[in-house]
């Protein structure tokens, strides 16, 4: 099966990250095996979705990954014009969701299988897919936690997501937090006499803001991102019962994209001191009950990968580019990177599209990817770009 073929399979599993991926796992299980390729599944604790992980090559030495993730966002309340899981094809474009982010790519690797079998391989090639990027890169952790105890532990990955093939170094990382304020309700005409957990929350979000304000300081920034600080933002909040009813309970959900040499967790705790200093202490001046907390919604690393690292020095060579970016949205890349795995970020497609009704891939692109997993075969099938080691990936002085 070629990647197109490959790419109007996997658009035909409604992946959406509140449904299970088994369908699709067991669908690239048995390609794999009807190849002789071996794979390994790593399920959740319901066993409702699965991380899959396969070796092509040598199984005596560390090797590259080339990694997707199958779970997809929902259609939920969008305008579609094409079914969004039937591939529809339009002027040189397929169209459906997870086209661009990131099951295009996932058809590429795929599609690239026999190539990578045809001839020895100096350097092993794993396939990795993972579960649950799309609500805080999950998935994947259980999959790391398996490849971190091999003895032969994979070096280099390649993560798909769409970059319109051009090499990607570096993004933030995130942190989504969850903040309840707890106060005490009584009737609007005696407020005084309780305690406003939405006027308290709006002091949170002020404070909130003022620290983001902070983070734009220029000796923080880093211009190879955009923006080039990291930034805070409230997204929901939700509370109250009536207009004459003073509000016992308030909820907000923040979240913080810190550039990769900041540590989000600190941002946060900066909040979390103000609150039990300046804001919790007012409450309970009126009612002893009163309670702010804190919990944590999703998270993951940015990604910092040296442009002289072995993994760039790959990428440079097989795409044809040593325009090194950086993205605004995040990937698992700073996960494989934090246990030892060099990261970069390259695949077919754009983000423009992705996420959007009418999600799409350009035929081109479908193919310039084929093409550049075929030069990344025949490049293992000649030499072994990486040495025979694990070694932790070099990280900036300063990011």
């Amino acid at each position: 099966m070629d990647s197109k073929a490959l790419l109007a399979a996997l658009i035909g599993f409604d992946t959406t990250s509140r449904e299970s991926n088994l369908q699709l796992i067991e669908f690239v299980r048995d390609y794999l095996e009807n190849l002789q390729v071996p794979s390994e599944l790593v399920y959740n604790d319901e066993r409702t979705k699965a991380n899959l992980f396969a070796t092509i090559g040598p199984t005596d030495r560390p090797g590259i990954v080339l990694s997707g993730h199958t779970d997809v966002v929902p259609v939920d309340g969008q305008a579609w014009s094409f079914p969004p899981f039937v591939l529809s094809e339009a002027d040189g474009k397929l169209y459906g969701r997870g086209t661009a982010d990131m099951k295009g790519y996932i058809a590429c690797v795929l599609a690239a299988v026999p190539g990578l079998l045809a001839e020895p391989l100096q350097v092993p090639v794993h396939i990795a897919l993972s579960y649950d990027e799309e609500v805080g890169c999950l998935g994947v952790r259980g999959l790391l936690a398996v490849l971190e105890q091999r003895l032969h532990k994979p070096l280099l990955c390649i993560i798909g997501e769409p970059t319109q093939l051009q090499p990607v170094l570096g993004h933030k990382g995130k942190l989504g937090m969850r903040c309840d304020v707890q106060g005490a309700a009584c009737h609007s005409a005696y407020a005084p006499l309780g305690v406003n957990a939405i006027e308290y929350a709006a002091d949170l979000i002020g404070e909130l803001k003022r620290i983001g304000t902070t983070l734009r300081a220029a000796h923080l920034c880093d211009a190879r991102f955009d923006p080039p600080f990291t930034t805070v933002q409230t997204g929901v909040i939700s509370g109250g019962k009536a207009l004459n009813i003073v509000p016992a309970d308030c909820r907000f959900d923040f979240e913080i994209r810190a550039l990769p040499a900041q540590d989000p967790a600190e941002v946060a705790a900066q909040l979390m001191r103000y609150a039990q200093q300046h804001v919790l202490p007012k409450m309970r001046e009126v009612d002893a009950s009163s309670d702010i907390r804190f919990s944590e919604l999703s998270a993951y690393p940015g990604l910092a990968t040296d442009s002289g690292s072995q993994a760039a020095e790959l990428i440079a060579r097989i795409c044809g580019s040593d325009a090194f970016t950086t993205v605004a949205f995040g990937t698992e890349g700073g996960l494989f990177d934090a246990i030892g795995i060099s990261t970069v970020v390259c695949g077919p497609g754009s983000m423009d599209q992705g996420h959007k009704p009418d999600e799409f891939i350009s035929i081109a692109q479908l193919h310039a990817c084929d093409a550049m997993l075929g030069r990344l075969t025949e490049l293992l099938r000649r030499e072994s770009p990486v040495p025979s080691g694990n070694s932790q990936s070099e990280r900036p002085a300063s990011a």
